[in-house]
């Protein structure tokens, strides 16, 4: 039922040009408190491990799935990427005019059209958050779950970026690669233990 919602507000966020590069706008101010300030550190966060595992990810195994009817490695990505802008969309910031979300998920299995894709769709999504007003937060917005407030979809899109980092993290192990955060924790903890 998940994946059918999904793809629903997919549909609603198909443009049929060719994606560009954004750039964020020079009027949005980074908050210094509140509910956006701590949603921006949480997309942060998000941003950076999608980032350093799909990169961390050899080029020939983004065409991997797990079994057939599942997403491959970079359509996970890609996936994410394109949910960048539906809810940048869904929170009121419309989806850059040169965008095509077709083009986008065609292009899953080729690592150096990925990784920028997903850096790009962060700029889109933070500057969503952005531009929205402190004064706007408990407004009623159209979410995949029915009616909430803008500060209550941070939290459905958090769980939808756990959901996904957490499946990027079993596919990654799967094929060999253990998370580069794993790792460098991994290395520190025998210099901790000598004497």
């Amino acid at each position: 039922m998940h994946r059918c919602l999904w793809s629903l507000l997919l549909l609603l966020a198909l443009s049929p040009s060719a994606r560009a590069q954004e750039k964020p706008p020079a009027n949005l101010v980074t908050p210094t408190s509140g509910a956006r300030l701590e949603f921006l550190d949480e997309v942060s966060y998000y941003e950076q491990r999608y980032l350093r595992l799909a990169d961390a990810i050899p080029a020939e195994k983004y065409s991997w799935r797990p079994a057939e009817g599942t997403r491959t490695i970079g359509e996970v990505y890609m996936h994410i990427a394109s949910a960048n802008y539906a809810y940048a969309r869904m929170l009121g910031t419309p989806l850059p005019a040169s965008l095509d979300l077709k083009a986008l998920m065609a292009s899953s299995s080729d690592k150096g059209k990925v990784i920028p894709a997903l850096k790009e769709s962060f700029v889109h999504f933070r500057n969503a958050i952005l531009a929205i007003k402190d004064s706007e937060l408990d407004k009623e917005i159209k979410t995949s779950r029915g009616q909430m407030t803008i500060r209550g979809s941070f939290f459905l899109i958090s769980g939808h970026f756990g959901e996904h980092l957490g499946q990027s993290i079993a596919y990654a192990r799967s094929v060999g690669i253990v998370p580069p955060w794993t790792e460098e924790r991994q290395r520190q903890e025998p210099e901790k233990q000598k004497p």
